[in-house]
């Protein structure tokens, strides 16, 4: 479904991305993790072809994405950046139908098989009782849902997620996942998501890649990474994982007041 072959990204003389390699079957969920300035957000523009790679390439569904022009692009994929703006005053169904864009353009009406992908989205998000509200009369966790809302509108396979949860209190968090594990599972859409919190990021994947300073450490499922001492190393932290009643997913505890100078 998605493949990244030897992705290297420079600015100047900083490599941001060196030799990033990638292969996810249609709905696995695979998260970014690192550190700031790991090359977490370079590698998600990279598959986006926001960025030309000065080598490799990504395929989607054998789809060469630096041969495609950008509205071929956006029927293979959805990318949804950190922060996403858009007025205050428009109404969740108008930001969701924004979504639809890539497939009416410019001059073309909206066809029933696009208002049924609208509502299609909305629904799948939950977001249908709150379409006509505008975005600031709903909550933060509700608006990110409708983000989310607006590139499954496109009817992508592929979506992207950059930091998904950030400022969001941890209610909202679980809301966003919770609808991002269903994506994966009940739609199969295939899921790339770069994320802060170690223990989210182990819980909702079916892969985890760990970078740091543009170099791909770790590329597995979260249980071979709890046995690596990856996670101390990089991020400079004493820990250990433990686990939890009822839960298969590896969590980490970070011990605080030890943190390595």
């Amino acid at each position: 479904m998605l493949s990244c072959k030897n992705l290297s990204v420079s600015y100047g003389d900083r490599h941001a991305l060196d030799s990033f390699n990638l292969s996810l079957k249609q709905g696995e969920i695979c998260t970014l993790i690192g550190p700031n300035g790991s090359g977490k957000s370079t590698a998600l523009q990279a598959i986006a072809g926001l960025i030309r790679p000065e080598t490799g390439q990504v395929k989607i569904s054998q789809n060469v994405v630096s041969t495609l022009t950008r509205r071929q692009i956006s029927r293979l994929l959805s990318f949804l950046p950190q922060h996403p703006k858009a007025p205050e005053e428009m109404t969740v169904g108008q930001l969701v139908r924004m979504g639809r864009f890539t497939h009416v353009g410019l001059f073309r009406r909206y066809q029933p098989r696009d208002e049924e992908a609208i509502v299609w989205a909305l629904e799948s998000t939950g977001l249908l009782p709150l379409a006509h509200r505008r975005l600031r009369e709903i909550s933060g966790g509700e608006q990110q849902r409708a983000w989310i809302a607006a590139a499954l509108a496109q009817e992508a396979k592929v979506l992207l997620l950059d930091e998904p949860t950030s400022f969001l209190d941890i209610g909202y968090q679980v809301e966003v996942f919770d609808l991002i594990h269903k994506l994966s599972r009940e739609r199969q859409i295939t899921i790339v998501i770069s994320i802060h919190d170690l223990n989210q990021a182990m819980s909702i994947a079916d892969r985890v890649v760990l970078l740091s300073q543009g170099s791909l450490c770790f590329n597995g499922v979260p249980a071979e990474l709890a046995q690596t001492e990856l996670l101390k190393t990089i991020f400079r932290v004493k820990g250990r994982f433990v686990p939890l009643p009822g839960d298969t997913s590896p969590h980490f505890a970070v011990e605080l007041a030890h943190r390595r100078k």
